[in-house]
């Protein structure tokens, strides 16, 4: 099993890297570029890989359950956490470089554009999760932690539809989050289901 600090470190910095290419790209830095519509593409980016931490996320659970090293379970929370970083400079890349901080037409765009509706109540629900990711929280909330983050369900799928609400032309991207979140939360509901069954035949 690989060393836990280092194993964070590198992962750490793998993480980074999406976000370091997009700076170096909207300074047009390294050969980096963000194309002719540079506000548009930096936002959507950001948002994308906002998404694919937090499926990563989710799919930490199943892979070890399924076999996976016991260290992925160290990760979960650095993943989670990454996930609220990338989706919380969407929202500020979009507030900040395509809004200019206009916010009465931010306000406007939340509640008339049904995408950034729920894009928005992704990002509300994610924050007290990423606030509350410390070992300190953890011992505080209780039991209640587990159930405060099990947000992390209807967050995934709030971000799933958000994102595939906003594309226009090709949707094959977004199906394939969907059908990797339906994976994920369908072997959720089947390993519920077996748990359950397992105690209903063990009290009769």
């Amino acid at each position: 099993m690989p060393k836990t600090n280092t194993l964070k470190l590198v992962v750490l910095l793998t993480c980074l890297i999406p976000f370091v290419l997009l700076v170096l790209a909207t300074f047009e830095l390294a050969g980096q570029s963000l194309g002719a519509n540079p506000v548009e593409k930096l936002i959507h980016e950001l948002g994308i890989w906002g998404l694919r931490f937090l499926l990563i996320t989710l799919a930490i659970t199943p892979l070890r359950k399924l076999g996976g090293p016991i260290w992925l379970l160290k990760l979960r929370r650095m993943f989670g956490l990454f996930s609220f970083f990338y989706i919380l400079m969407h929202f500020l890349s979009y507030a900040i470089l395509d809004q200019s901080l206009n916010w009465p037409m931010i306000l406007e765009d939340i509640l008339k554009r049904p995408y950034i509706t729920l894009g928005m109540l992704a990002l509300i629900l994610l924050t007290p999760l990423a606030i509350t990711s410390t070992n300190g929280w953890m011992r505080r909330l209780g039991k209640n932690w587990k159930k405060l983050h099990r947000l992390i369900y209807p967050i995934a799928i709030l971000g799933v539809w958000h994102f595939f609400w906003q594309v226009k032309l090709d949707t094959t991207e977004a199906l394939v989050y969907a059908l990797i979140l339906m994976t994920l939360l369908g072997y959720r509901v089947l390993t519920s289901r077996r748990i359950a069954d397992y105690w209903r035949r063990r009290n009769h």
